[in-house]
């Protein structure tokens, strides 16, 4: 087995998952504020 040397893994992909959970997220979050916000405007 390869000794580990620290720093030297491609973590690309990680990085492109770890964006796309964030942007998800943010976009998740922003709906639901928003369908919140309707629903109370419904029943007021």
């Amino acid at each position: 087995m390869a000794e580990h040397k620290h720093g030297e893994m491609d973590t690309t992909a990680q990085e492109k998952t770890f964006e796309g959970f964030v942007k998800a997220s943010a976009w998740v979050a922003g709906i639901c504020i928003l369908l919140l916000i309707l629903i109370a405007m419904v029943n007021a």
